[in-house]
């Protein structure tokens, strides 16, 4: 009986659940997979993509002429823009959530945006960026999504819809790293198959699905380990928030 009540208040608790990471680290997939997998174990839950309007804008930029959303409005006119459409989108998605209870699964958070302007060299816009996003209250779990930005320059080629360049897929890693919200992520290798990556994350919210089969230890995957400091798996503890990795 303890047991059960102890169960029913931890997936009261999860609220928000962010993935972050840099383009092609596989934020998208591993969200809808964990939306999924959440409703399934009984506690509802809805997939939110935060964009910044990013890859919109180069579109628009496309068909004026301009070779990327940058060379449409600048490089703080992108970070304005960006800025403003994912703090509009991660509030419609809180909203959403405090009205219909559901669990928000959030693909990408502010610390995206803290890292897209770290990554455009935009510093000096980052503490107004902050003051914004500081009305939200943090996701009970961010998962940083790693991958090595060579495999994330080849995932985004073959899916054909957009580019990006080595040079801010390296800086974008980068900036994640240095951001001072680093230690409070959970840091997942992406570089895997989604499905071995889904298990990872899974494994991090036991508390929340006990009953997944799937998500105890397994075989460690082949190949080389990830750039970068690795994170004890068991994140923070119970009641801390679970440490991630993330692309702009």
């Amino acid at each position: 009986m303890a047991s059960s009540l102890r169960t029913r208040r931890g997936r009261a608790r999860l609220r928000a659940v962010a993935l972050i990471g840099i383009d092609g680290s596989g934020k998208t997939t591993q969200a809808h997979r964990l939306a999924q997998a959440l409703t399934a174990a009984g506690l509802p839950a809805t997939y939110h993509r935060n964009a910044g309007g990013r890859r919109w804008l180069g579109r628009i930029a496309q068909r004026l002429g301009r070779p990327d959303a940058e060379r449409l409005v600048g490089r703080d006119g992108l970070l304005v823009v960006e800025s403003v459409l994912r703090w509009l989108a991660i509030a419609l998605a809180l909203l959403s959530c405090l009205v219909t209870g559901r669990t928000a699964v959030m693909d990408r958070w502010s610390a995206c945006q803290y890292a897209s302007i770290r990554a455009h060299g935009g510093q000096r816009w980052e503490r107004l960026a902050r003051a914004g996003y500081r009305i939200f209250p943090a996701p009970r779990v961010t998962f940083l999504l790693t991958v090595d930005p060579a495999e994330a320059y080849r995932r985004i080629e073959r899916r054909g819809t957009d580019h990006e360049t080595m040079a801010w897929l390296t800086a974008a890693d980068a900036a994640y790293r240095e951001l001072p919200e680093y230690g409070g992520f959970v840091v997942v290798d992406g570089n895997g198959p989604p499905e071995e990556v889904a298990r990872r994350i899974r494994a991090h919210l036991s508390e929340w699905l006990p009953d997944d089969p799937s998500a105890g230890p397994g075989p460690a995957p082949a190949g080389p380990a990830p750039a970068g400091p690795r994170r004890p798996a068991g994140g923070a503890g119970r009641d801390g928030p679970v440490p991630v990795q993330a692309r702009p």
